[in-house]
């Protein structure tokens, strides 16, 4: 079993790192061997380089680890729902660092409930996460109409 660690930024400006050292301390719970898949590529685009890497590298019962569910994705229902696919197909077991109920599987009845509580959670988180990008760009765009129309000339003597 490997634990295939996925962070990601949007942008060269942010540090797509930034949470990298504290996901391997937390991937040495469950294995030593780790891979490191690191981007800076929007959460909104399905096809994304390093993730498209750790799906083609990954092995049944390996561990994709990610800090949030928002680094992971930011896509619509649509495409999230593929990626989700994607990850199942490849029979990855996803463990998001700061949703505690990922980290652990219990067998039997107590598990699965726990698959439906956990998919029913990433689904709301990856949910929000969507919305939360859009009404952000929303702000902006309103924000740069706004300045446009507030612009005073400027004189020069």
């Amino acid at each position: 079993m490997t634990v295939r660690i996925y962070v990601r930024a949007s942008t060269k400006d942010q540090d797509a790192k930034r949470a990298l050292s504290d996901l391997i301390s937390f991937s040495q719970s469950y294995d030593d061997n780790h891979v490191e898949y690191v981007e800076h590529f929007s959460g909104t685009k399905l096809d994304r380089p390093a993730l498209t890497l750790l799906l083609n590298d990954a092995e049944e019962g390996d561990i994709l680890l990610v800090e949030s569910v928002d680094r992971l994705s930011r896509l619509s229902q649509d495409d999230f729902a593929i990626l989700k696919q994607r990850i199942k197909d490849k029979g990855l077991r996803l463990v998001v660092a700061d949703l505690p109920t990922t980290h652990t599987v219990s067998m039997g009845m107590t598990g699965d409930i726990l698959t439906v509580i956990n998919h029913m959670l990433i689904d709301l988180l990856a949910t929000m996460a969507k919305l939360d990008n859009d009404k952000r760009r929303e702000r902006i765009k309103q924000g740069l109409s706004y300045a446009e129309k507030t612009v005073e000339p400027v004189l020069v003597n």
